[in-house]
Order: structure tokens, then sequence, then C-alpha cells
């Protein structure tokens, strides 16, 4: 990338949950629903903040200090405050034999934490569908794939048993597959492409919008009616820097406006909360349009 770099972001003030607030009620909502917050082992998320402190290769040359950086308790504590009634706890593995023990951290943290809908993980890797079916057995709700992190092809053949699983099972997966903030060996529509092929019920919600390759992921979910994209990160000030969202694909985001999800990047955002759902507003796309993403899309896909 070049030198894009950011000023650091200000801690949340506490004016912030009631300008949050003020948002929800200009649309009339009671709450929000934000399908791509990160919980995960306290120290796991510690060596995800240490990698964007000290600007890990995925990260670039961006500055990217973390806003939220509190104990367990104080942010699922926040997330209330802000009116957010139900999250996930995004989490995912970087190499074989994770997952199964991430599994089984989520699935605790699931259930001492109602409003956190229960989240799984996958890593392709012998066994996969076994403990993606025993995920899914136990009440997951919703999973999380990482291509960047994880480095791997989702069209790898040792998925293909569990992307049938989960499109049998209905149950959807937040997948960061786009090639931002900075392009993996499999991130990108292709290999995307080439799950949907095979399973085109599958439920991906498509995270970050898929930026920066914004308008060929609007191409999968306009392809299949299953697939999502979530507002992570798009569309604010920080990312419209270096990765902007083309205004002459709006219409189509519009278009989708009824598979369109909130998500935020909680807590690893370097930026307020609000920020996300400011810049949302600016599109200017429409009160419905806004009640449907922040809270009905959610709502009506996973029956809450």
């Amino acid at each position: 990338m070049n030198d894009h770099r950011t000023a650091p972001a200000t801690s949340a003030v506490p004016a912030e949950p009631e300008a949050i607030r003020l948002f929800r009620e200009r649309l009339g909502l009671a709450g929000l629903i934000d399908v791509h917050t990160h919980f995960m082992p306290e120290r796991v998320l510690h060596k995800v903040w240490n990698y964007f402190d000290t600007n890990g290769p995925l990260i670039g040359d961006l500055a990217w200090p973390i806003t939220y950086r509190k104990e367990e308790a104080e942010r699922t504590a926040l997330l209330r405050e802000f009116g957010v009634r139900s999250f996930t706890s995004m989490l995912y593995p970087h190499k074989p034999g994770m997952a199964v023990w991430l599994n089984a951290w989520a699935a605790d943290f699931a259930g001492r934490t109602p409003d956190c809908l229960h989240t799984a993980t996958l890593f392709p890797e012998q066994g996969v569908e076994t403990y993606v079916r025993a995920a899914v057995e136990a009440g997951a709700r919703v999973f999380k794939a990482h291509v960047q992190v994880g480095a791997y092809d989702p069209a790898d053949e040792l998925l293909d048993g569990a992307w049938g699983l989960l499109a049998d099972a209905g149950i959807p997966v937040v997948i960061h597959c786009g090639s931002g903030p900075a392009p993996g060996k499999h991130t990108g529509p292709g290999p995307v492409a080439r799950v949907l092929a095979r399973h085109p019920r599958l439920r991906l919600i498509i995270a970050h919008m898929g930026m920066p390759e914004y308008e060929e992921f609007a191409g999968l979910a306009e392809r299949y009616g299953e697939v999502r994209l979530d507002t992570t990160m798009a569309f604010t000030d920080f990312t419209e820097r270096f990765m902007p969202f083309p205004p002459r694909a709006l219409p189509r985001i519009a278009a989708l406006g009824d598979r369109v999800l909130l998500g935020s990047d909680f807590p690893n955002i370097p930026y307020p909360y609000v920020q996300q759902l400011h810049a949302l507003e600016r599109l200017e796309l429409g009160e419905e349009w806004l009640r449907a993403v922040c809270h009905d899309n959610a709502a009506r896909l996973f029956g809450l």
C-alpha cells in the first residue's frame, strides 16, 4: 500500500452511547444487531491486538489503534449500552488444530452471554466436517471463516463436506474473503465463486462488503439469493481513505437492501463505533434501508 497512515483514534467519549441512542431513535429502532463483533480467548485477542499494534503484514502500513481495548466484561457491557441487542463472537484459526478448542471457548461464551449468537469457526483440515457437525448440534448459529488470516483456499476439497453441511442446515457463515486491507494468496471473488458454484444455497455473509472488490462481491450477491454483505468498516472515513467504495455501485447496494447486514469489527476498530452508523446514514439510501441493515435483516435471518 501507499502511505495512508491515519492519526490515532480517540477513545470512546462519554457522549457516544447518547449519539447512538439518537441514531436509533431517528430510525425508530429499539436496538441494533451487529453480525461482526470479535470475542475470543483473552490471550488470543491480545495477540490480535499486538498484530495491529505492530503493523503485521496483513495490515500494511496503516496506523490501526484499537479503540476498545477493554476487558471482556467491559466490552459486552459497552455493546449493551450502545443498544446492540445481539452480536457475535467472531473468532478464527490460523493453523490446523485450533478450531476445535476455539469452538469450545465460543460455546462457553455464548452460554454465559445470552445476547451473543453462538459462533463457531472452521479450517481446511482432516476432521473438519466432524467438528462442524458437532458445533451445529451444540447450537452454533453462525460461523466465521477468515481466508486472509488462515491463508487457505475456501474451495479446498477438505472444506467441501463442511460447506454442504452448513448449506443444508441454513447456518450463515461470515467470511472475510476480500483482499483488504492487504491481499492474500486466496482472497478475492474467484475462490468464493467456486464454493458457491458447488453450494449455491450456502448462506455466506461477505465481510467488509468484500473490500476492495466491492462490485465483484455485489455481483455474487445478485447471482446467489443466499449471499449477503456485511458493512464492517465500509463507508467510514478511515476506509474511504485507502479503499473507497465506488459511488456507481451504491444503487446496487440499495437494491440489495434486504441482504446487507450491520457489522462493525468491534472492538478492533481504529475509531468510535458510532462512526460506522453515521457512515451508513450518510449514504442517504433511506430510513427503510437503514432500519433493515441495522436490525431487520439480521433479525429475520437469525429468527430474533
